[in-house]
């Protein structure tokens, strides 16, 4: 692929250790990697100039949970309203409908729409198998993320308790735990790839307290640290969780999880709104991540996790949007202003700077997802990075802080340009890899169908 030289940038943040901002500045990208970030770079003989002038220069968002097959499932009525027990329990049988060709729609749906709001890597909580569809309908969300050009962390989730046992999903989209074990290491095998820029590694996501047992819990993380593979899972998200895990294991939600394994630098929770002080300071102190969902959280009630004490403590913290049933969008500039303002209240003005919410949305999440070679704008990264147009009416009036002006000002949530791994994927807010507007089209043919 050609070089490609990003010029005369209104301002570039590299979120390097420094923090380094430039104003009137270049990008120099070869091949999958950042080559040079300063001024006045030269570009190397046949390298495409991208005119930069009046735009913002960021590293690629990192959203670190999704479910993508709710793209389908946005907005549904008589669910606008619920808390998320009532909202799962009337989703479940709509849900149960996916087949190859929604997972694969939905996918690219969900997925698009992160790259054009600048997220450059993704990942997706995947655990819904319902009874007669075959397990490699995962497998069409891995495809969909090589046909669009973005990094993908896609984990298996599974779930192993119906409500035949106690559990909140029906009985016909759990599976059996052998089966789920089995389907992992070939979901492994298939996909999962350790190499430096990886477009594709794989993580093992059994999905809630009220849907597995502790017994696959266990197993998961067995399984997951033989492979090298992360660990993920749903935690701490409702009072109503917490009352289950109260009632049925005698045990607070994290003390659950970390009695089972769960804890430590290669696991992340989403969500972990209700958190005690000490919980807090144990997921910092074991470098355990946490997947915040600010958007999602709101829509549902959940509360407003306390991700400044987090930050404080140690924990490796994200921002997601989480799926796109219970935050209707999936838009990571939307939750870059959404976490720095909904901190304001209660932990104080002064507790999520815009450039915090920044760091959560690159590095941060880089972090979350173990990924060492992006979230930064350096040599020897990778080249994934977003520019942002701030000639736009939203804008105007905003560049004395352009950097900050992309996490309070509501402007253009189209990224001008979008770049992964060293390849332009979106451009002029278009994705290029896709017909975006016979996609919309389809997507909506089944989304009809599932919730007529």
């Amino acid at each position: 692929m050609a070089a490609l030289l990003i010029r005369r940038a209104l301002a570039v943040a590299t979120m390097d250790d420094a923090q380094t901002e430039l104003r009137d500045a270049d990008v120099l990208v070869e091949g999958p990697a950042i080559r040079a970030v300063g001024r006045d770079l030269a570009p190397p003989p046949g390298a495409r100039i991208f005119d930069a002038s009046g735009m913002v220069v960021v590293p690629g968002f990192v959203n670190t949970h999704h479910h993508l097959y709710q793209t389908l499932f946005r907005n549904v009525r008589d669910v606008q309203d619920a808390t998320l027990f009532e909202w799962l329990t009337a989703l479940y049988p709509r849900w149960a409908g996916i087949d190859p060709e929604a997972v694969r729609t939905s996918a690219l749906v969900g997925l698009g729409e992160l790259l054009l709001s600048g997220c450059t890597t993704a990942a997706d909580h995947f655990y819904l198998f319902p009874r007669g569809r075959p397990n490699t309908i995962l497998d069409e969300t891995v495809a969909a993320a090589r046909d669009l050009g973005i990094r993908f962390h896609p984990t298996r989730g599974s779930m192993s308790v119906g409500a035949s046992q106690g559990g909140l999903p029906p009985d016909d989209v759990v599976q059996d735990e052998d089966e789920i074990l089995r389907d992992s290491e070939r979901f492994i095998a298939a996909h999962h790839d350790r190499s430096r820029f990886a477009m594709c590694r794989v993580g093992l996501a059994p999905c809630s307290p009220f849907s597995v047992s502790p017994e696959l819990m266990r197993d998961t993380a067995v399984l997951a640290r033989r492979h090298g593979c992360t660990l993920h899972t749903h935690l701490a998200e409702t009072l109503d969780e917490e009352k289950y895990c109260l009632d049925r294991f005698r045990k607070r939600p994290f003390e659950y999880a970390r009695d089972l394994g769960w804890t430590g630098p290669d696991v992340w929770f989403a969500h972990a709104v209700h958190l005690s002080e000490a919980e807090i300071a144990e997921v910092g102190r074991t470098r355990t991540g946490v997947a915040h969902c600010p958007s999602s959280n709101l829509r549902l009630g959940s509360g407003i996790a306390r991700i400044p004490a987090l930050v404080a403590a140690g924990a490796r913290v994200g921002l997601a949007v989480d799926g796109s049933a219970s935050n209707d969008a999936s838009d990571l500039l939307a939750e870059l202003r959404m976490c720095t303002l909904v901190h304001r209240v209660g932990t104080g003005i002064r507790s999520m700077p815009a450039r915090l919410a920044l760091r959560l949305a690159t590095r941060g999440g880089a972090e979350v997802l173990c990924r060492e070679d992006v979230g930064r704008l350096e040599p020897g990264f990778a080249a994934d990075l977003a520019v942002f147009d701030l000639r736009d009416i939203a804008y105007a009036g905003a560049l004395g802080d352009p950097i900050a002006a992309l996490a309070f000002c509501a402007g253009r949530r189209r990224a001008e340009l979008v770049v992964v791994n060293g390849e332009v994927v979106v451009e002029h807010g278009r994705l290029l890899r896709v017909d975006e507007e016979r996609l919309v089209r389809r997507q909506n043919e089944i989304a009809a169908r599932l919730v007529p």
